[in-house]
């Protein structure tokens, strides 16, 4: 990927990026106007799978920031276009909360307990040892292992707690099955993401804050990447890699003065 000028498309992460804690981040909601304006296509991904979109617009909403549903890429959405491709009108057994299963059902999936052609496991608050064991012994009879996101822990006021890859790691341990994750660091969430919106990796930007999902998934899928530092990653976690992004900036704040005006016809 050349220069930023270049850019004519964008992805962004939520989290850390446009918001933290539930606040938008300076810039961020210019940014994503600005974008409107213009026409610009672009989607906020994130690897949260428990909402659905148009969960997701109305949180972005109460925090200031104008994302209209159809601009919202989940993993969960990113999981259930995968399985469309691979095999339309299948059966599942989902371990989730509604951003998956609404996502299947539209994309013509049937749930089921009964011989199901995957076991799906994404991001929930309540976790159930019955369905985990029902996944590990479905699993065990042949249903292929999906996992929307490989985060092992998530957040919550008391402090971190087990999400979808803890689990996915325990059902491994079960069955001696590893899961196919679509979520990042796969480039395959960023891949159907470009197709959503009729992009080019060649023309196309990523906004991350993680060095280990945002920035090295946008590599490996072709992408400008541009570090921001108002979420989890400073100078001495960089260092920490191989890899660098194009381009390191102290926030979104930044690329408003440099995004291409609308040309005039």
């Amino acid at each position: 990927m050349g220069r930023r000028e270049e850019v004519e498309c964008w992805l962004t992460d939520m989290d850390g990026v446009l918001v933290h804690e539930n606040h938008a981040l300076p810039g961020a909601a210019e940014l994503l106007q600005q974008w409107e304006d213009a026409g610009t296509p672009y989607l906020v991904l994130t690897n949260n799978s428990i909402f659905t979109a148009r969960d997701l617009s109305a949180r972005l909403r109460s925090s200031g920031l104008n994302v209209p549903e159809e601009r919202i890429w989940t993993s969960a959405l990113a999981t259930a276009d995968f399985l469309k491709s691979q095999l339309p009108g299948g059966t599942a057994f989902v371990i989730g909360e509604a951003g998956i299963t609404t996502a299947l059902h539209e994309a013509g999936f049937i749930m089921t307990e009964t011989d199901p052609d995957y076991v799906v496991v994404g991001e929930t608050r309540n976790y159930s040892f019955d369905a985990i064991t029902k996944a590990i012994r479905l699993i065990g009879a042949g249903a292929r292992f999906i996992v929307t996101n490989p985060d092992a822990t998530g957040p919550s006021k008391d402090g971190p707690m087990p999400a979808t890859g803890a689990v996915a790691a325990l059902i491994t341990k079960a069955t001696g099955m590893e899961p196919y994750v679509v979520g990042k660091p796969n480039p395959m969430m960023f891949r159907s993401a470009l197709n959503k919106i009729g992009a080019h990796s060649e023309n196309t930007a990523m906004i991350g804050d993680r060095m280990d999902t945002d920035i090295v998934a946008g590599i490996e899928a072709g992408l400008h990447t541009i570090l921001v530092l108002t979420g989890i990653s400073d100078q001495a976690e960089i260092q920490k890699y191989p890899f660098r992004p194009d381009e390191i900036l102290t926030g979104v704040h930044e690329l408003l003065r440099s995004e291409p005006a609308e040309t005039e016809l």
